[in-house]
């Protein structure tokens, strides 16, 4: 079998690390973009530099941004005095396209793990509970995952919050607009049956 030249054997191991491609995945990704070298790979490749020379890490919320502090963040019109806390940046864009969160953020970068030795001085927790008082916060909403781990971080922030004087709040979990009961889990339809609310 005819081997690619190491640079490009190499560029389909680099493309192969990323979620969703696999081996093959990522050799179909990389013929592609050799096929299209002027119109896709030399852009990208430009804008990849781009992106690994300017991107960070906002100082305030963890958002990815171009500059220190994120436009959430600078944004006057967001200090509502809510902050909305979440596992990753994945998790804040993924609330931002929904257009109806008008607060600002606070990124953890994952969630407690016994098991990993991730406790809360590898996560921005401590940041979270100075930012609390430093922005005079009304509102924290817990905003992670319904899994363990992210329900064990929740109950430890929570707990940390205890005698701030902040509204410590979570977003509500079971049957999703559309869906239909035969088609959920069984954790998804009890907390949609603790979560219930008067019709």
């Amino acid at each position: 079998m005819t081997q690619a030249p190491r640079d490009i054997e190499q560029l389909i191991d680099l493309m192969a690390r990323l979620p969703g491609l696999g081996p093959r995945s990522a050799r179909r990704a990389v013929l592609m973009l050799l096929k299209k070298r002027g119109a896709v790979m030399g852009p990208l490749a430009r804008v990849m530099a781009e992106v690994a020379e300017k991107a960070r890490d906002c100082q305030t919320c963890g958002n990815i941004s171009g500059a220190e502090i994120c436009e959430i963040c600078q944004d006057e019109r967001r200090a509502t005095g809510e902050i909305c806390v979440v596992e990753d940046v994945a998790d804040l864009w993924a609330m931002e396209r929904g257009h109806a969160f008008k607060g600002r953020y606070h990124v953890l970068g994952g969630t407690l793990s016994a098991l990993d030795a991730i406790g809360p001085e590898e996560l921005r927790i401590p940041a979270l509970i100075e930012r609390v008082g430093h922005e005079n916060a009304r509102e924290v909403i817990l905003a992670l995952n319904a899994t363990i781990d992210g329900q064990t971080t929740a109950h430890y922030i929570s707990e940390a919050l205890e005698g701030t004087g902040v509204l410590v709040t979570s977003l509500a979990q079971g049957v999703p607009i559309g869906g239909e009961l035969d088609y959920l889990d069984d954790g998804t339809i009890g907390a949609a049956l603790k979560a219930r609310r008067t019709f």
